[in-house]
């Protein structure tokens, strides 16, 4: 892959996937945005790493929910790069509760930054490869949560179902114009957002239970991520990537046929 030349902007990058990505870009050699909510040390730390590859990093606490935050992080990567030619919404927010007693502001607080907030980067990023007139690519990172119905994770399966479709959407309102969008779907992976959920013995314990018998890793999901923001892809809009290690398939039929 190569990336040499353009410029990138990834939400939610301090850390997990969002901050895989950012540094595979710029192995490849994009100049990137990263972007934070509140852990502005840890995309500091991202940052440096970025430049010690040799390539710009610009940093922007944004929170992803509030429009004009996003246009203004959007308008703040083209005054520092230039252009705007990869965007990839990774930033979420999940709390888990079962719906007929769930908090409410947790529940609204998912959807807000998890669905609107990927829509509203999606819009922005459109609008400024719409103006450049060059194309582009853009990549949502979804999750299997859009058509299975975890319990306890209602607000967060309804906004990854909703952004799913909404990128298909933008993929065909945007193909004339040069513009790729695609989605992409990780499995259950080693970062650190899980931990919010999960105890390292619960994490260690069930990640034994998948069908690979392990969690996969930001890093692998980076190149798939990465993949689909490059040339190599340039025939591929409003499709879905999975990288989820064969969560989606019926891997709970080999225990009945006696195979763990």
């Amino acid at each position: 892959m190569n990336f040499e030349g353009k410029a990138a902007l990834v939400t939610g990058s301090s850390k997990g996937i969002g901050a895989a990505v950012v540094l595979e870009l710029a192995r490849h050699g994009a100049d990137v945005t990263i972007n934070c909510h509140s852990s502005r040390d840890q995309a500091e730390a991202v940052a440096e790493q970025v430049r010690a590859l040799g390539r710009k990093a610009l940093v922007v606490a944004a929170d992803v929910s509030d429009q004009a935050a996003v246009e203004d992080m959007v308008r703040q990567t083209v005054d520092a790069f230039g252009h705007l030619d990869c965007f990839v919404s990774n930033a979420v927010y999940s709390d888990r509760q079962l719906m007929a007693n769930a908090d409410m502001a947790g529940f609204k607080r998912t959807i807000d930054v998890t669905m609107w907030g990927a829509f509203f980067g999606v819009r922005a990023a459109a609008q400024q490869m719409l103006k450049q007139g060059t194309g582009g690519a853009i990549t949502v990172v979804s999750s299997p949560h859009a058509v299975i119905p975890i319990p306890t994770a209602m607000a967060y399966n309804m906004s990854k179902a909703a952004i799913d479709h909404m990128a298909r959407t933008a993929a065909i309102e945007l193909v004339r114009d040069g513009i790729r969008v695609n989605v992409f779907h990780p499995g259950w992976i080693d970062t650190p957002g899980e931990r919010k959920f999960f105890s390292e013995e619960d994490i260690q314990q069930g990640a034994t239970s998948l069908p690979m018998k392990r969690m996969g890793t930001p890093e692998e999901m980076a190149h798939g991520v990465c993949f689909t923001l490059s040339d190599e892809a340039a025939y591929m809009t409003g499709s879905t990537l999975t990288m989820d290690g064969g969560v989606g398939l019926p891997w709970w039929s080999n225990r009945a046929e006696g195979k763990q």
